[in-house]
């Protein structure tokens, strides 16, 4: 099994047709954790290896950006003891994985309405983010208390604040001074999104940067996805003809 992962992802590197920005919906550890009669947090702790695999084999393969949906603005509606040890579950990954980030290059970033993380998530996250600030390889962001609406609506809030300033006129307002006021204009826009679990939708995520992403599907629980899925998914991207919007000839 690893003898030939090692020669899918060295068949991957290099190529011309890469995707530079994978962006992750990681659906399905809840059902994960229902299935064996376990405690939704079994779920969510099994996707941890998956993560890890997955940030590796991106950074092997050369990818240039993951960003993975960690916990969406919907997701603090659930019941309080789930949201707190989820919050803590995160703190103790951040501790645990940082080392290792390290030592592949890679950096860590995060988008959302951050400032509604605990104090100490938040603590944590920002001390992970400062550690790996000076790495060179992959960028993995974690879009953390996110929604893709509530991302939109604070960016134009922005513009509004900038046009009423006198910054900015209204007629100025393109595509890229919208993007110059997302949570981190330096993400360029995911070209493929992978979701597991077979859902077929977006989930509020990344509504903006997704407008031309390809999707791919997996009907895979996350705790159960592995770097070959995730290579099939680079498989598929790397067959489809993306037009944006324009004709074939």
């Amino acid at each position: 099994m690893s003898t030939d992962l090692d020669a899918q992802i060295e068949s991957l590197k290099g190529a011309e047709n890469l995707p530079r920005h994978i962006a992750v919906i990681m659906d399905g550890n809840g059902r994960w954790a229902k299935k064996r009669h376990l405690p939704r947090l079994a779920g969510h702790r099994a996707g941890t290896e998956p993560v890890r695999k997955c940030v590796r084999t991106s950074a092997r393969i050369g990818i240039e950006y993951l960003t993975l949906y960690t916990f969406s603005l919907e997701n603090w509606s659930r019941p309080k003891a789930e949201v707190a040890g989820l919050m803590l579950f995160l703190e103790e990954v951040l501790r645990r994985e940082t080392l290792e980030l390290d030592e592949n290059g890679v950096q860590l970033n995060a988008i959302g309405r951050l400032d509604m993380l605990p104090p100490a998530t938040r603590d944590a996250l920002d001390r992970s983010i400062e550690k790996l600030s000076k790495n060179r390889g992959l960028v993995l962001t974690l879009a953390l208390s996110y929604g893709g609406r509530a991302e939109i609506i604070d960016a134009t809030r922005r513009l509004c604040t900038d046009v009423a300033a006198g910054r900015l006129r209204a007629d100025q307002i393109d595509d890229a001074q919208f993007h110059d006021r997302l949570y981190d204009p330096k993400l360029p826009d995911p070209d493929l999104l992978v979701r597991t679990s077979g859902e077929l939708r977006v989930s509020n995520f990344l509504m903006w940067q997704i407008a031309y992403a390809e999707i791919w599907v997996t009907d895979v629980l996350w705790p159960d996805f592995t770097e070959m899925h995730l290579i099939e998914g680079i498989r598929a991207y790397q067959q489809r003809d993306r037009r944006y919007g324009l004709h074939s000839l």
